[in-house]
């Protein structure tokens, strides 16, 4: 049922403008936290409150008026000095925000709010009357709620108007926690997938991009114009040099005017990714609390743009990766003390443009990583045997963590424990196109870096051919292009590889990967690395590099294709999955680093 109908339009205003007031409120919380006397955050505080508040009544929310009223009163005693700020204050102003946000989930989807839970609302109004401290203690008894917590970190950290539920009165909230859990089970898609495809449709833009696109428009216009004229004035048998001259300029003022237009079409779904990275210091204060640990969140380089549809695929691995430096990374205050670290820990979180690619990085000062403790982790949990461990490299060793099934963990517990977390890491920066890499020191700390190209509308690939037919390969993956000499091949426990610079890297026949026939044994290597392993390549001739638009495949999805692209001559080209590809080949364990021959004559 549509509670809103005839007001789409200003509930969405109210649910864009609102989630990034919520957003700023609780960064400045954070940031109040620090300093409890800031009179200039708690005015701040205030106003935004003040105007969610009077969004939600021209909405009629009158459940969400009631609570940003009872919180705003708290502000307002604050900032007027007639109360201290506390830490159980501090748990209740955090809590309502949490609520105001939970009531933004049941405004995307267009019914009123429930009621924010009884409990927080005595604590909001006692704490307004100056007797937090009692409820304090009361709410103390209950313990926290470890399960509610675990839920609301796993869930991606998107815009909150797209991806929270409102919360039920407790009396319904384990009915309704079981009738969802049925829905999920038979559904292949979750509510939050649903809200996050709708929240697609929309975006911010400049106008002076706008602007740009329409002026490029136009551009292109008056050169189609003109070429039309030359082309009739060649039909009519005009084929002077000068005619020819003028149409060779024409051909290229258009390619030159399209190449700027779709840079510019590309720069309107740009966003910058302070709008992600707002999320997650109050995250990553909750989370601290929790586990008795004190640590700042820092970040930079909030205005560097990315893709937003890229920007909204990165939430969840981000959630992942803070949560792991918080949980994993860093140590309690006691342990920091005894290995002579300040108290307070530092994460920071940090973005910047380099070429046509972003880099994203977290890093922590915590305890760090040791590659020997974690292969014999993954030794005792069977995820990897002897002769792989005897095979890896520090880098390599560093990235089991990535395995299925791997955690440092003896315990299991709310929060960590269960090795899946950083699995979803590496496969989601994969989709992306991207690649993670880590650098760790023992006792001093560790660095997750994500890199990752500027944008998924256009892949630079590179074209490569096996029998005459062209496929494509992302150009992120490459590394080199080299012949393949059949004496430089040695067989290596049964397996292809050849000596490059030293290294030992085992040969992939495309053909063999893809099913698909080879006349002839292949010439070439292509030297990539993709899913933390370098190999070779072998394709029979490569085209070159080029800049192509994916179209997906209607009605089928072949294994290892990600989709399909026109060449210049207009023949259909196959962009590979890579990945995927590599994924099947993985069926066995040592599979990660071992790989079977392929059809070539290798040197005794």
């Amino acid at each position: 049922m549509n509670d809103f109908a005839g007001n789409e339009e200003m509930l969405q205003d109210f649910l864009q403008e609102a989630g990034d007031l919520l957003s700023d409120v609780d960064n400045k919380l954070v940031d109040l936290e620090k300093d409890p006397g800031n009179k200039k955050l708690l005015n701040d505080i205030f106003r935004n409150f003040h105007t969610i508040k009077g969004g939600a009544g021209f909405l009629n929310a009158t459940e969400m008026v009631k609570l940003c009223h009872l919180t705003e009163n708290l502000f307002d005693k604050l900032r007027n000095g007639e109360l201290v700020m506390t830490p159980g204050i501090m748990d209740a102003i955090f809590a309502a925000t949490g609520a105001v946000r939970d009531m933004f989930g049941s405004l995307a989807h267009a019914t009123q709010p429930s009621p924010a839970d009884a409990v927080l609302l005595e604590k909001l109004s006692s704490a307004v009357k100056g007797e937090a401290l009692a409820v304090e203690a009361r709410a103390a008894e209950k313990g926290p709620d470890w399960e509610k917590f675990y839920h609301s970190l796993a869930q991606p950290v998107v815009q909150p108007v797209a991806q929270t539920h409102p919360v039920p009165p407790p009396v319904e909230a384990a009915r309704q926690r079981r009738e969802t859990d049925a829905v999920r089970e038979k559904s292949p898609r979750r509510e939050s997938d649903k809200a996050a495809v709708e929240k697609e449709t929309t975006i911010r833009i400049d106008t002076t991009r706008l602007d740009q696109v329409l002026n490029l428009s136009g551009e292109i216009g008056l050169t189609k114009n003109r070429l039309n004229c030359l082309k009739n004035n060649i039909l009519q048998g005009k084929n002077d040099q000068q005619t020819l001259r003028d149409l060779d300029e024409a051909v290229n003022q258009l390619d030159l005017l399209v190449g700027i237009l779709q840079n510019a079409v590309m720069k309107t779904r740009m966003q910058p990714v302070g709008r992600l990275f707002q999320k997650y210091p109050r995250m990553a204060r909750d989370l601290a609390r929790q586990l008795g640990k004190e640590m700042e969140l820092e970040i930079s380089g909030e205005e560097t743009e990315l893709d937003k549809t890229m920007i909204e695929e990165l939430s969840d691995p981000l959630v992942h990766l803070i949560r792991n430096a918080v949980d994993h990374g860093i140590e309690t205050p006691e342990e920091r003390r005894a290995a002579g670290k300040p108290e307070k820990a530092a994460v920071r979180l940090s973005a910047i443009q380099a070429g046509d690619h972003i880099v994203i990085e977290i890093t922590d000062d915590g305890r760090g990583m040791n590659a020997n403790t974690l292969k014999r982790k993954a030794l005792e949990k069977g995820i990897v045997d002897e002769e792989m461990i005897n095979n890896m490299d520090e880098q390599q060793s560093l990235g089991l963590i990535f395995m299925p099934g791997f955690s440092t963990k003896d315990k299991i517990s709310n929060v960590s424990g269960r090795g899946v977390g950083m699995d979803v890491v590496r496969t989601n920066i994969q989709k992306l196109n991207g690649r993670i890499e880590i650098a760790s020191v023992p006792g001093k700390g560790s660095t997750f870096s994500i890199y990752l190209p500027l944008t998924l509308a256009i892949l630079p690939v590179l074209i490569v051919q096996i029998s005459g037919q062209s496929f494509a390969v992302p150009l992120a993956m490459v590394r080199e292009i080299i012949p393949i000499d059949p004496k430089e091949v040695q067989s290596v426990s049964g397996r292809a590889t050849m000596v490059v610079r030293d290294e030992v890297l085992p040969i992939r026949a495309l053909s063999e990967m893809i099913n698909w026939p080879q006349d002839v044994p292949p010439t070439y290597g292509v030297l990539m690395k993709a899913g933390g392993k370098d190999f070779i390549l072998a394709v029979n001739n490569f085209v070159g590099r080029e800049d192509v638009v994916i179209k997906p495949l209607k009605g089928i999805k072949p294994k290892g294709v990600a989709g399909a692209t026109l060449s210049g001559d207009g023949s259909i080209v196959l962009i590979l999955d890579m990945e995927e590809l590599l994924s099947g080949e993985s069926s066995t364990k040592a599979s990660l680093f071992k790989r079977e021959p392929i059809k070539l004559e290798a040197a005794a």
